[in-house]
C-alpha cells in the first residue's frame, strides 16, 4: 500500500491546536445512534480521534476505547484530554484480528486515496469480531482531490461508496444517509455520506 499523503498528515501536526478547537462543540452527529446500537461494555476502535472528543463520550456510556489518530501532534492533544493512552496509528498500519466489537471511523477514512480503500476497509472488516459494527464518514462527491488547506479527499459518490465496501469483503450495509454538514473551514457546508455497516456473524 502507498504512504500515506505527506501534505494532508503535514497539514494535522502543524495546525493540531487550532483543529482540536474546531471540534470542541460536541461529539459527531452520528454518535448518539451509534452509542444506541451498541451492546454494552463494546470495545470500540476509533481511527482518526482527533481531539478526543467522540472517544470520550463512548468511555462515558460505559465502553472501552482504543483511540489512534495519524498524527503524533493530534494524539497528543486527544491524550492529553483523555488521560488514557492514544495511539499514533495510520490506516494502513492496522494488523488487528476479531479483537474488536466496533470501529469508529468518523470523518478519517475520508483521507484514503480511492484505490487504496478496499484494503483499509478489509483491514477494518477483519479488526472486527463477527457482528461487530463498523461506522464511517466521507465527504460526498464525485472526483477526488484536495482541499483549500491542500488536505487529500476521496470525495465519494454514494454508489461509489456502496461499491468500495463490497469491493473490500462481506459487509451487511445497514444504512447510508447523505447530508449537509460542515468541517474544518467555518461556515462552509456541502454534501456528507454516512455509513453504517456490519461484519456478518
Amino acid at each position: 500500500m502507498p504512504a500515506p499523503d505527506a501534505q494532508t498528515l503535514a497539514f494535522y501536526s502543524e495546525f493540531a491546536p487550532t483543529y482540536v478547537a474546531s471540534g470542541a462543540g460536541g461529539v459527531s452527529r452520528h454518535l448518539p445512534y451509534f452509542l444506541e446500537v451498541l451492546k454494552p461494555g463494546s470495545t470500540i476502535l476509533e481511527l482518526g480521534c482527533g481531539g478526543g472528543r467522540d472517544a470520550q463520550a463512548m468511555i462515558a456510556a460505559g465502553h472501552r476505547v482504543d483511540p489512534t489518530d495519524g498524527s503524533a501532534a493530534i494524539a497528543a492533544k486527544a491524550e492529553a484530554l483523555l488521560q488514557i493512552p492514544v495511539r499514533v496509528m495510520r490506516f494502513d498500519e492496522l494488523e488487528a484480528e476479531e479483537d474488536y466489537d466496533a470501529v469508529w471511523a468518523n470523518a478519517s477514512l475520508l483521507h484514503v486515496p480511492r484505490p487504496d480503500l478496499p484494503e483499509v476497509l478489509s483491514k477494518v472488516r477483519r479488526a472486527l469480531k463477527p457482528g461487530g459494527l463498523h461506522h464511517a464518514s466521507y465527504k460526498g462527491g464525485d472526483r477526488e482531490g484536495r482541499d483549500s488547506h491542500g488536505r487529500y479527499f476521496n470525495y465519494l459518490s454514494r454508489d461509489e461508496l456502496v461499491a468500495i465496501y463490497e469491493a473490500s469483503g462481506d459487509w451487511d450495509i445497514l444504512s447510508v444517509v447523505e447530508y449537509i454538514g460542515g468541517g474544518f473551514d467555518k461556515g462552509v457546508q456541502g454534501p456528507w455520506l454516512a455509513i453504517l455497516t456490519r461484519r456478518p456473524e
